[in-house]
């Protein structure tokens, strides 16, 4: 078997160093010889990934969701993978808590030694991949503004923070979504695209199937200029009671698509698992079981 471990020194708080000898010889007693890389600069994991896809067998990853989406992305949709095994260490990890991956190392790769392949949907959004979320308004800017070193010392913790700060410049977001004979046009304080089970920390969508080929898709409306206490105590019942308990009282929007067109402003920003992805019209559309990751046996 082809190995490859890439692994990001600064993801959560390079606790990595400290456990990549016993991560290699836990890897080695199954897997055989592993060639071994450090990421050095951001998309350094996708350029890895790219040249990884269909010359190994297992790409282990060691990282947070940023670093698994570089993988992703240089894995893209192409039918000849290597197999995923996730060793989440950043400051969040959705995707692991999705997973049933544990944060802790020695665990995580007992999962990977141990366990078996779920195949895992992604999403395409224009040239771009994703494998959990895709989001807009507010509170969605903290993940790549945070500042690292603020991560570092207080972890996420950092984000909610930063995000307190949109509260007082972030304005509604006019969208037209699109999708067969759907379209809906609306001002939203958020617009929330869910492959996952967890965001932000928070499991705001525990019944979410991950290989569907469907995509969660919630507004959260706001018709006036300003965002105000309203939609703000509704982001936070989202996050906290979930999408389900939201939906149903018609408190929030929530469609399941397979693909769909999305228009915004030229001044929106799109979040991307975690990362800034362009602005503008957006083409989203899923792929079903797109990726192979290791999970306990049983726990999908």
């Amino acid at each position: 078997m082809k190995c490859l471990f890439i692994y990001n020194k600064e993801s959560g708080k390079g606790k990595i160093e400290k456990y990549k000898d016993y991560i290699l010889k836990s890897l080695q007693k199954k897997f055989g010889e592993i060639e071994v890389v450090s990421t050095t600069y951001a998309g350094h994991a996708t350029v890895l990934a790219s040249k990884a896809k269909e010359n190994y067998d297992y790409l282990f990853v060691a990282g947070g969701d940023g670093t698994l989406n570089e993988v992703v992305n240089g894995l893209g949709g192409k039918v000849q993978k290597p197999i995923i095994g996730y060793i989440p260490t950043g400051t969040v990890n959705d995707v692991a808590h999705s997973l049933k991956i544990s944060k802790n190392i020695k665990r995580a790769v007992k999962t990977i030694v141990t366990g078996e392949p779920f195949a895992h949907d992604i999403f395409k959004v224009n040239d771009k991949y994703g494998i959990y979320v895709c989001c807009a308004g507010l509170f969605t800017k903290s993940s790549y503004t945070a500042e690292r070193n603020v991560k570092k010392a207080i972890g996420k913790s950092a984000y909610f923070f930063k995000g307190a700060r949109e509260l007082f410049d972030t304005k509604p977001v006019d969208i037209v979504l699109k999708s067969g004979e759907l379209e809906v046009k609306q001002s939203v304080a958020l617009m929330l695209v869910l492959n996952s089970r967890y965001v932000a920390g928070f499991r705001a969508n525990k019944d979410a199937s991950l290989n569907d080929g469907l995509v969660d898709v919630v507004l959260v409306p706001c018709n006036e200029n300003k965002i105000k206490a309203k939609p703000i105590f509704k982001i936070a019942k989202l996050f906290t009671l979930g999408i389900n308990y939201l939906a149903k009282r018609g408190e929030v929007i929530h469609f399941a698509l397979p693909s769909f067109t999305l228009e915004t402003s030229e001044a929106t920003s799109i979040n991307l698992d975690g990362e800034k992805s362009g602005q503008g019209t957006f083409e989203f559309t899923m792929i079903q079981k797109a990726v192979k990751i290791l999970v306990t046996k049983g726990k999908k």
